[in-house]
């Protein structure tokens, strides 16, 4: 979930404001014993119909642009992050969830209120079309080796250009390699979309990132009905023995991030 707000200055130090981590249905409750990012207990704000899950901040640490300097330090971005992922993900096994975006946060709960009134259409629809969903994530890497090996070097010539031939070989086949890598990776994500309400490829992640040895290829999120998660397990396994040329890794349940509105690279403070 992304909000658009004005941006109001806050004074440092001064009071609390309200962190939202989510759009509920107005009869799921917030998770017991859950706290958000700043230790302090999530608990619901209703209006229209629906329920904004928030837990206070202080405006110390939280305020506007305090929060533009805090999200420049991974390592708290990092414990934000996790804390806030805590929450959606406890939201995700009651119901449907609109995840809010990192670093949103509120005034007080009467502009919380506002949002669910002013937005009620799109958040309602999008609640309605998470209900009874999951998203999954399967990611797929290049297996070395499942290619056809560059044949043996031929023709005559120095040292040299033996090593030219075979170095251009190498190439050609890693080039092959890669190309074939890639045509795998569509049609396995072409037969996963087929089978889900909806699906997003995002980009490869790096592998300093991935933490995998080989490159990425895949980085596919799909909505699936709950009623169809059996087959759909058993489509990622179809797929895998059919495409030897990646390996694939399915992930899941996870919150909606994928399937709601596109977040914004900035923080949000209203």
């Amino acid at each position: 979930m992304s909000t658009t707000a004005e941006p109001t200055p806050a004074v440092p130090g001064a009071g609390t404001g309200v962190w939202l981590h989510g759009v509920v249905a107005a009869t799921t409750a917030a998770p017991a014993g859950t706290t958000g990012v700043a230790g302090t207990p999530v608990r619901t704000v209703g209006a229209a119909g629906l329920a904004a899950v928030v837990s206070d901040v202080p405006l110390a640490e939280y305020g506007e642009e305090a929060l533009r300097r805090n999200l420049e330090d991974l390592a708290w971005l990092e414990r934000a992050a996790r804390a806030h992922h805590a929450v959606v993900d406890a939201l995700t096994r009651a119901g449907a969830v609109v995840p809010a975006r990192l670093a949103t946060v509120h005034r007080d709960d009467e502009r919380v209120a506002g949002v669910l009134v002013e937005r009620y259409a799109e958040l309602a629809g999008t609640l309605a079309r998470l209900a009874g969903r999951e998203e999954w994530g399967v990611k797929g890497y290049v297996i070395p080796g499942a290619t056809p090996p560059a044949g043996r070097p031929v023709g005559g010539g120095g040292a040299g250009a033996v090593y030219l031939r075979r170095r251009r070989a190498q190439l050609t086949a890693r080039e092959e390699g890669q190309r074939i890598a890639a045509d795998a990776a569509a049609a396995v994500h072409a037969a996963l979309a087929g089978h889900a309400v909806t699906a997003r490829r995002h980009a490869p992640q790096d592998r300093r990132l991935s933490g995998a040895p080989t490159a990425m290829v895949l980085n596919g999120a799909y909505l699936v009905d709950r009623d169809r998660l059996d087959g759909f397990a058993a489509l990622v396994r179809e797929l895998a023995d059919r495409h030897p040329e990646i390996r694939l890794e399915p992930t899941g349940p996870w919150p909606p991030y994928s399937f709601v509105a596109e977040p914004s690279a900035e923080p949000t403070w209203a």
